[in-house]
């Protein structure tokens, strides 16, 4: 019995948020589950009826034939003949795939006594602002000080949106009138988080595609103005990518990695609608891990990031009668 396995069988107590959120990729992967009981035999066909379902579950391409090369490797070594017994390998495959054979962190990264910056990135209707909102709320109830940067000056509506979340998350907001340069907008609010003695700055920013050399260089620069008033920082990046974009998704992972060092992804709209699969493709091909999860509207409904809760919301009814 593979890790994942033996840890899904001693604790059984899962979020069930995760089960109600990765339905539609559990709706995908029950195929899975008929067809390994109603095969006879493990071959080609097999693999190809697999290899169908997981892309069909947004697991991608890529990442998909990666992951059946280490199947087919698994299944010579254990000398497996029966399909049903393929269940419990592809739960354990699964999530290998994702540690990587690392110790992944979903926390933020936070120290103590000092300013940390928190920079949002992602195209525009992805969810920055209602998570940069959620997570305002979270780290204000763990006795933070907060403070919410409207760094996206030009997307109509983008500063004022941001305002209704500080207030809706009881944080203070730094902003300037709409059309300021953004780094300015950071640069002030540094300033005044040094001054004041906040905890967490979480800067909005724009998220426009349309030239990446620009998006390039007015990342930069942020970091550039951060770095002149708090040289160890930004705590982190945060790539917010919309979880029912499927396969765009990864492009826009694609294009923000090239664009600044991103070092964490939030996964929004993963409350149904999505297929989850995307999570296993972001990680196995740019090497990111997924911080937050959004899992529903209220703002509550963000939550770290759990690979065991993940998988098991994936695969639960390959486990229970």
């Amino acid at each position: 019995m593979g890790l994942f396995s033996k840890l899904f069988k001693k604790n059984k107590t899962k979020n069930d948020k995760y089960k109600l959120g990765l339905h539609k990729s559990r709706e995908t992967l029950g195929n899975l589950k008929k067809l390994l009981e109603e095969k006879k035999t493990i071959d080609e066909d097999l693999f190809d009826e697999l290899e169908e379902i997981l892309i069909m579950a947004d697991i991608g391409i890529d990442t998909v034939l990666s992951f059946m090369a280490d199947l087919r490797k698994e299944i010579d070594v254990k000398s497996i003949k029966e399909p049903k017994e393929l269940q419990e390998i592809i739960v354990d495959e699964m999530f290998n795939l994702y540690l990587q054979d690392e110790v992944v962190i979903a926390d933020l990264d936070y120290k103590e006594k000092e300013v940390n910056v928190y920079l949002f990135v992602g195209v525009n209707g992805v969810g920055k602002t209602t998570s940069i909102g959620k997570l305002a709320y979270q780290l204000k109830k763990e006795g933070k000080k907060v403070l919410m940067v409207a760094g996206d000056t030009f997307r109509a509506g983008a500063i004022e949106q941001l305002n209704v979340w500080a207030t809706r998350a009881g944080v203070d907001i730094f902003k300037k009138e709409p059309g300021s340069d953004p780094s300015s907008v950071i640069f002030d609010a540094i300033v005044k988080a040094k001054k004041e003695h906040y905890d967490v700055v979480l800067a909005d920013t724009a998220g426009r595609l349309q030239n990446k050399v620009n998006l390039m260089k007015e990342l930069e620069k942020m970091h550039r103005v951060i770095k002149k008033e708090l040289p160890d920082q930004p705590s982190e990046t945060l790539l917010v990518i919309d979880a029912t974009t499927g396969q765009n998704g990864l492009k826009q992972a694609e294009v923000f990695k090239e664009a600044t060092d991103v070092t964490g992804v939030i996964l929004t709209k993963l409350d149904g609608t999505a297929k989850g699969g995307i999570v296993l493709a972001i990680r196995h091909l740019f090497k990111l891990p997924i911080k937050y999860i959004g899992l529903g509207e209220k703002i509550e409904d963000l939550v770290l990031f759990d690979i065991e809760d993940y998988i098991y919301g994936l695969f639960s009814d390959f486990f229970e009668a």
